[in-house]
């Protein structure tokens, strides 16, 4: 049939996935880097994931396309451990108290308590308001100190609720695996986002970080690097998202070695 449906320009595209949260039915998800509608079917063509594109690469185009299928959209959201359609930012009395996006790698959520299911590198979630009491040690194992999900800067829209007045925590890959004492260290009250400036698009870092500067007032940015000299680009990344954002955010640097010193 011909209808109305989402177009991604993937030269335009940087791979933010801002669009992704926007998006209710979890049609959209970031592959190799750039945003990509995964199934005709999934797309109601209404297009609620356009103003959320900073680079205007998402359109509505008239194509042939396969129909909207609502019941394949209920049972995808499923196969990510995710409520149905009917539960989602379509529902009229859930899209007047909370609309929100639906897909498996950023869904924009808010609770008191961590998640008991979904998808494990799925929803946007606020952790923050657990108190230090409400966390009790178990013998032989520390408590987490994760306040939100998700943590890689590619899947962490700028205006997650986590980022509001947050002590942010911009941290290499393998930083936390280097450093046994990582959560207790660096962790505790702040927001993380995690990257690796070697392996990564560091150009789409620098915009999204800058992004999350000028949207939120963050009270502070701390770095955990790497000792090894590709992790200095996450510094400069920092450095330059600070001068861009034109806002004063106090910077601080921690340096992390491959033995599980810092310094």
């Amino acid at each position: 049939m011909i209808r109305e449906i989402v177009r991604i320009d993937e030269e335009k595209c940087n791979g933010c996935g801002d669009c992704v949260p926007a998006c209710a039915e979890g049609a959209i998800q970031i592959i190799d880097g750039k945003a990509r509608l995964i199934a005709d079917n999934l797309c109601d063509g209404l297009g609620a994931c356009l103003g959320h594109c900073p680079m205007d690469a998402i359109l509505i185009e008239r194509r042939e396309a396969d129909e909207f299928d609502e019941e394949a959209v209920d049972e995808h959201l499923k196969e990510q451990g995710l409520p149905p359609l009917s539960h989602s930012a379509h529902a009229p009395q859930a899209a007047a108290a909370a609309p929100q996006g639906g897909c498996p790698s950023a869904r924009v959520l808010s609770f008191n308590e961590p998640p008991a299911g979904g998808c494990p590198s799925a929803r946007v979630a606020d952790f923050t308001s657990r108190a230090k009491e409400d966390k009790p040690q178990v013998e032989g194992r520390r408590s987490t100190e994760l306040r939100q999900w998700p943590v890689q800067m590619h899947l962490v829209p700028p205006s997650a609720p986590f980022l509001r007045e947050a002590d942010l925590l911009l941290a290499a890959d393998c930083a936390p695996f280097a450093y046994a004492d990582f959560h207790k260290d660096f962790m505790q009250g702040k927001a993380l986002l995690i990257g690796c400036p070697k392996l990564d698009d560091g150009q789409a870092y620098l915009q999204k970080l800058t992004a999350i500067l000028q949207q939120n007032e963050i009270r502070s940015l701390t770095v955990a690097h790497m000792e090894v000299p590709c992790c200095s680009g996450l510094i400069a990344i920092a450095k330059q998202a600070v001068a861009a954002s034109g806002k004063d955010v106090p910077l601080t640097t921690v340096r992390v070695g491959v033995k599980g010193d810092k310094s």
